[in-house]
């Protein structure tokens, strides 16, 4: 991470104050700008930067950057940047996909026909056809139709669709490229929809640009992204934030008429941002709203009903962290409410003595849960399958003709017996996971999915006990619910493994 000083000029700053991205080896930024400006998009020397490391590769030809947030104020010219990435990978990198997604449907609507114009700029219409052109020999189509806008190049069948966010928007597509455009008003739940699309493309990318989030309970993925840039040690992460330092809360710490701030935090000062245009600003605007629209100070990240302290989470991440084969291991399973997710997750020792948690499968639907287990089961030899009373009685039947049992005598389970927890023992496990990640006592592999599910994780309290809810936003916790369940049974019933040893590969994952 670099932090950039701010001198008493009125230029506009060089460098973002916060700058975090992997090393790479070259990058296609100077081409992606070359093609932009034959459209009449001329980059400024901010967004020429963003766009070399948007299309920056390692040494294998993959992106250097896997997902990458460019956090910038408004009207600096963010959306330029998206325009010369898309052209680039429509135009010069044979991306099949590439999917634009804005939080409104005229927002995305903007954005088609900003393109559209540029395209017509490169090329030149097909006879009367004006929803068609060719450039340098390549006949593209413009879709114009209610809810189907974009292009398609008609020699590689090459597409880029502009969509509104919703909950389900971006399933069943795989996308090279996926643009998450005003991303303050992007969703967990949105994510769980956007994130897997790209699951099956050979080299994708997933773009947010925004200005900050609009207060501290919403704008959960924005936070996220900053927390991971904060953390560090993130080798697929670019991120980049223009904005002052502090937070909405203690504005009686900045001074909001310093010019010199002004310039600093809006990377197009002097062109598209002037000094008269932001007094006018600071006159019509809040204190707050001027801070963070134009400032881009962000708010303070309210907690809320938010158990699980992101901080100490993102913490114990671990991309290296791997199990001993010899410590055994507790297998957790969670169905969603409405059926329509499951999750697997393990859990185990490491050498270090510090537990090893890693989710293992989540997938839409629940056919091929039970078969899973039985992949598990004969690979791992668990010392225990957890999961709760709902999920079994679910699931009964199928586990029954698979051999999988509850104990014969509850006080002394066998090794690889159901654990059928009831509110009590979902109580404890779920304080254990809070005490846990407090205590930093295990480690994860990263996962999207479980990294959702703690984020939009609380409990609810039923007498004594507790148990883990989603936050109101109708994300899935099942990933976090089957680590609970994983941790709990292999604490509750490591004593098993006195005697035994384990002859299983722990790189099966």
């Amino acid at each position: 991470m670099s932090t950039t000083s701010r001198s008493g000029s009125l230029s506009a700053a060089a460098k973002p104050r916060v700058e975090v991205h992997p090393p790479y080896a070259w990058s296609y930024g100077e081409e992606a700008c070359d093609l932009a400006a034959r459209a009449g998009l001329v980059a400024d020397p901010w967004q020429r930067d963003a766009v070399t490391l948007l299309l920056a590769c390692r040494e294998d030809g993959k992106w250097a950057c896997f997902e990458y947030a460019e956090l910038v104020a408004r009207q600096n010219g963010k959306g330029g940047i998206l325009e010369i990435r898309a052209l680039a990978g429509f135009l010069l990198l044979g991306e099949q996909l590439i999917l634009w997604s804005a939080h409104e449907y005229k927002t995305a609507m903007e954005a088609f026909r900003r393109f559209r114009t540029l395209l017509r700029r490169l090329g030149k219409q097909v006879g009367n056809n004006e929803n068609l052109i060719e450039i340098d020999g390549v006949r593209i189509k413009i879709s114009n139709t209610n809810g189907e806008e974009g292009f398609e190049r008609l020699d590689t069948e090459a597409r880029i669709k502009f969509v509104a966010r919703s909950k389900g928007s971006g399933r069943g597509f795989s996308g090279d490229l996926v643009i998450i455009d005003e991303a303050f008003a992007y969703t967990l739940l949105q994510q769980e929809a956007l994130m897997p699309t790209m699951r099956a493309r050979p080299n994708p990318q997933i773009i947010y640009t925004s200005s900050p989030p609009l207060d501290g309970e919403s704008g959960d993925v924005l936070f996220m992204l900053r927390e991971r840039a904060e953390a560090g040690g993130d080798d697929s992460l670019g991120y980049r934030d223009w904005g002052a330092a502090g937070d909405l809360d203690h504005l009686d710490e900045i001074d909001l008429d310093d010019r010199a701030l002004w310039a600093a935090t809006n990377p197009a000062w002097g062109t598209r941002v002037t000094e008269q245009a932001t007094l006018r600003d600071r006159r019509g605007m809040s204190p707050k709203g001027f801070a963070r629209e134009i400032l881009g100070i962000w708010p303070r990240r309210t907690q809320g009903n938010v158990v699980i302290d992101p901080r100490l989470w993102a913490a114990m991440a671990d991309e290296q962290s791997r199990r001993t084969a010899e410590g055994g291991v507790g297998i957790g399973v969670d169905v969603s409410p409405l059926r329509d997710y499951a999750a697997v997750c393990v859990y185990g020792v490491r050498d270090d003595g510090l537990g090893h948690a890693q989710l293992a499968d989540y997938r839409p639907g629940t056919k091929w849960l039970v078969p899973r287990l039985v992949e598990l089961r004969d690979a791992l030899e668990p010392i225990t399958v957890a999961m709760g009373r709902g999920t079994f009685a679910f699931l009964k039947t199928a586990l029954d003709k698979e051999g999988f049992q509850l104990p014969e005598d509850p006080e002394g389970p066998a090794p690889g017996d159901l654990a059928v927890t009831n509110a009590v023992d979902m109580a404890a496990a779920a304080g254990q996971i809070l005490e846990a990640v407090r205590e930093q006592a295990f480690r994860y592999i990263p996962n999207q999915h479980l990294d959702t599910a703690v984020a939009g994780a609380k409990t609810k309290q039923s007498g004594d006990t507790v148990a883990w809810t989603s936050n109101g936003t109708d994300t899935d916790i099942s990933p976090l619910v089957a680590m609970t369940l994983a941790r709990w049974s292999y604490v509750a019933r490591s004593h098993l493994l006195d005697g035994r040893q384990y002859d299983v590969l722990d790189s099966i994952f």
